[in-house]
């Protein structure tokens, strides 16, 4: 026993030696393969890094299992990480859930930067000819509208979780691009598509998809909840590649329907370079990440908007009183109307930096041996990029801790800009779709209350605004509504 403690004790220095020769940011000190774990609440991963933030200041390093991670935290330093010195930053940081069937494929997660270069640039152009920040997206995006508004009428004022309607509708705006269709809200497909891929995100965010992060190599041979994630996965990319072999039979390459076809003609294109990035493998993944990221954000940004506006009935009167003036009862909402409606803006700022969708912003990774803060972090190493702390950085928001939209107006009333507001990151690994998503977000939330007032079956007092689930993701916790006609 005693030789025991001491062979562990020798480890213990021996691991705390070779940690500091890395010449990492200070950080909690890690035990043998387990890593900073003591430090990590469990399922609470988020908090727990902001606290130690606090202690060992803007820049440090934890360990997930025997893997290091740099922490960056307030908005300087993670602006530096993103925009000043994006090219150190450029690479994907390793996410154990997601490479266990991206591996490394696909434009959110490739790693590669050259592949990640090829696929972004394709997509971007793709994207845009398929409508992605002109008019005819936003037509489609209105014509949506109107179809969620009939399915919320059809409620008949009864007590609902909104969700999954508001995802079917965020779900067909990304459909009608990614595949070249609408889905109708019945449609049983598209509802198994939609449900799996909010349970994949939430896992992942849970304390199920954290301890994966920290011991994959043990995590993936033990039941639990994550395994789900995998058969999700993996169920989502058979469906994927279903679509895309459909597409692929009935290709014309002189009318591309979607961003499938796109890509496929592209691979046509490319089919006799060996080292082409555009091949099947790249278009399941890309299709799956695009409309993953496309659909969840914003289906779960929608859901905790409408419990922060009936929790605070005062602001939900003054958009309703913004909307009445500026577009009235009767036409419909367009992007345009933005910039006469200051302070329904405003709220859709607030409640985008106060829920805080995407807290610990998605890794990165360095392309080469980096000095940073008077440290060197090695080609290679994971960084976290707290975008939570960003958006409740003191020195850029007056009220940083309380959901109030003064944090974007100025003393006249009219809307301001704040550079430290990045909810899905900055830079040039930035959200393909951010402005697709902000297009929608505005014109689904203005178009919902244009036509409804928003009634609680509990007390406002007892409405819950912090996140049920905080990880990769912040989920609301599970409220119900009532859709009542203006």
């Amino acid at each position: 026993m005693i030789a025991f403690c001491i062979s562990l004790i020798i480890l213990i220095l021996g691991f705390k030696t070779a940690w500091k020769t890395h010449n990492l940011p200070p950080g909690p000190t890690p035990l043998p393969v387990l890593g900073n774990i003591l430090q990590i609440r469990r399922g609470d991963i988020v908090q727990s890094l902001m606290e130690l933030s606090r202690k060992y200041g803007e820049v440090y390093t934890i360990y997930l299992g025997s893997r290091p991670v740099v922490v960056v935290t307030g908005y300087k330093t993670v602006k530096e990480v993103l925009v000043d010195r994006g090219d150190e930053f450029l690479s994907r940081g390793e996410m154990c859930t997601l490479n266990t069937y991206y591996r490394d494929y696909g434009v959110a997660f490739a790693c590669d930067v050259n592949r990640w270069r090829e696929l972004r640039r394709f997509s971007v152009t793709a994207l845009r000819d398929f409508g992605m920040g002109k008019k005819s997206i936003e037509y489609r995006i209105q014509e949506e509208s109107m179809f969620l508004v009939a399915e919320l009428k059809k409620t008949t004022e009864s007590v609902i979780y909104p969700h999954q309607l508001l995802s079917l509708a965020t779900g067909n705006v990304v459909s009608s691009i990614m595949f070249g269709q609408r889905y109708d809200y019945e449609d049983e497909e598209f509802n198994t598509i939609l449900a799996s891929i909010y349970e994949c995100f939430k896992i992942m965010s849970s304390a199920w998809g954290q301890l994966y992060e920290m011991f994959p190599r043990i995590m993936r041979y033990l039941p639990g909840d994550h395994q789900r994630i995998f058969r999700l996965t993996e169920n989502l990319l058979n469906i994927v590649e279903k679509k895309a072999l459909m597409n692929q039979k009935t290709l014309d390459p002189n009318n591309s329907r979607d961003y499938i076809d796109a890509f496929l003609i592209k691979m046509d294109k490319e089919k006799n370079n060996t080292k082409t990035e555009f091949h099947m493998t790249n278009l399941i993944c890309s299709t799956l990440q695009i409309f993953f990221a496309g659909v969840e954000t914003i289906a779960n940004t929608l859901t905790y908007s409408f419990l922060i506006v009936m929790k605070y009935p005062d602001i939900l009167d003054k958009i309703h009183k913004e909307i009445d003036t500026v577009i009235g009862r009767n036409r419909e909402p367009n992007v345009q109307d933005r910039n006469q409606m200051p302070y329904t803006e405003a709220v859709l700022h607030e409640i985008q930096r106060y829920i805080d969708i995407i807290p610990m912003g998605v890794p990165r990774k360095t392309t080469q041996d980096v000095h940073f803060k008077g440290y060197v972090l090695p080609k290679g190493t994971t960084v976290f990029p707290m975008l939570g702390s960003v958006l409740k950085d003191p020195t850029c928001f007056q009220w940083p801790m309380e959901f109030n939209p003064q944090n974007f107006l100025d003393e006249n009333g009219k809307f301001k800009k704040n550079d430290a507001f990045m909810p899905l990151s900055a830079g040039k690994r930035n959200c393909l779709g951010e402005s697709l998503a902000r297009m929608q977000l505005f014109l689904i939330f203005v178009n919902i209350l244009q036509n409804f007032n928003l009634k609680s079956p509990v007390p406002l007092e007892e409405l819950d605004l912090t996140p049920n689930i905080s990880g990769l993701g912040n989920f609301p916790k599970p409220y119900t509504i009532s859709f009542i006609p203006r």
